[in-house]
């Protein structure tokens, strides 16, 4: 998979910008606040239709613009595609070659990226949300059909709550919770399996890699944790009925308490190095290093379920990481996966490990090579 180009318009602070992104190896040099880390979250958007550093799509619409317009040119296997995507407060348009898509979830997945920034530490060390942003935004790359389940799921979790919040006990509530109970349980299973199967994949990938990072002196172990005790290798007919039978054993509190308490709004994710958790007991360097290993593996795990390798976004994270890190990532995408890096500075990054690389500077929205 290969971004040959990438156009801009209204977006953020570029006002117009088309870029020709046909090296292996893209960097970005410039200071801070100029519009590099807002090109790396462009190429996001395109892929993903929502930005990782915002839920607002107002945000990413230039000073006073109408709408902001994203358009990719992208060689895949299979051949090349032209992605567009135009940002409104009205909402979202998306075109693959021209045709507009009646869903957002058909077009997610024609581009596919992973980025490592920063604020992915995050997601070994910060909330529970973030964990489950992460599991949602990936899984829903790879497997058709997911985002759409889970906008089917927050539906239903929304009238739910909603119901909670004004019901009171009697026949005909009942009947009609005995309807939401069933809705959310049915989509519920569905996400609880497909997180399950990513995260055995995922784990598969993340452990090899850990080990290599460490010189085999950690092993890495990723723990799916349900909101409630769920059997996930048996069918989904066995785990909508724990749903159902959980839903029954909190009823009287989630009316009290007018929100649902059980589902996979509710999920977690666990990290554990050398059977302790990283959260609680890692160091620093064990959680970036835990992260590292996580974008590393979804590279790989893209790869398996696609057959192509997604793009690689590494917003200034080159000078965070240690010399030995950084040889590992380069390594992981030299030659093999197309790459585009935001810095301040090249002497953060070694580049006489690049090859088919180039340079490109950013200033106040203008982008030169």
């Amino acid at each position: 998979m290969y971004l040959k180009s990438v156009q801009l318009q209204q977006y953020r602070n570029y006002e117009q910008l088309e870029l020709q992104t046909d090296s292996q190896v893209n960097l970005f040099v410039g200071p801070n606040a100029q519009g590099k880390t807002n090109l790396l979250e462009a190429i996001f958007v395109l892929a993903l239709t929502k930005s990782h550093r915002t839920s607002k799509d107002k945000e990413l619409i230039g000073w006073q613009a109408a709408n902001a317009r994203i358009r990719g040119e992208v060689d895949k296997k299979y051949g090349a595609l032209t992605l567009d995507l135009i940002l409104s407060t009205q909402g979202k348009k998306a075109k693959i070659n021209g045709l507009e898509q009646r869903k957002l979830s058909d077009f997610v997945g024609a581009l596919n990226v992973v980025m490592f920034a920063p604020e992915d530490l995050e997601i070994v060390k910060g909330t529970p949300g973030i964990r489950r942003r992460f599991l949602d935004m990936e899984i829903g790359q790879v497997q058709p059909g997911y985002l759409h389940t889970l906008g089917q799921y927050a539906k239903v979790l929304v009238q739910r709550n909603n119901y909670l919040k004004t019901s009171h006990s009697g026949g005909s509530q009942q009947a009609m919770l005995d309807i939401w109970n069933m809705q959310l349980a049915e989509y519920g299973v569905k996400i609880m399996k497909k997180r399950q199967s990513f995260i055995h994949k995922l784990q598969t990938w993340a452990e090899q890699i850990h080990s290599g990072i460490t010189g085999g002196a950690e092993a890495l172990t990723i723990v799916y944790r349900p909101s409630f005790d769920a059997e996930l290798e048996e069918e989904e007919s066995v785990l909508f009925e724990q749903f159902m039978i959980k839903l029954s054993q909190v009823k009287d509190q989630e009316l009290r308490r007018g929100m649902t308490m059980v589902g996979p709004h509710r999920d977690d994710l666990a990290f554990f190095i050398n059977g302790k958790e990283a959260q609680i007991y890692g160091s620093q360097g064990q959680q970036r290093t835990t992260a590292l290993s996580l974008k590393l593996a979804e590279i790989e795990l893209i790869h398996e379920e696609i057959g192509e390798y997604p793009l690689l976004l590494l917003d200034d994270v080159l000078s965070e990481l240690d010399q030995r890190r950084q040889t590992q990532l380069i390594e992981t995408f030299q030659n093999k996966v197309q790459t585009f890096i935001t810095t301040t500075g090249l002497e953060s990054v070694d580049i006489s490990k690049l090859t088919d690389s180039r340079i490109y500077h950013v200033r106040d929205g203008q982008v030169a090579h």
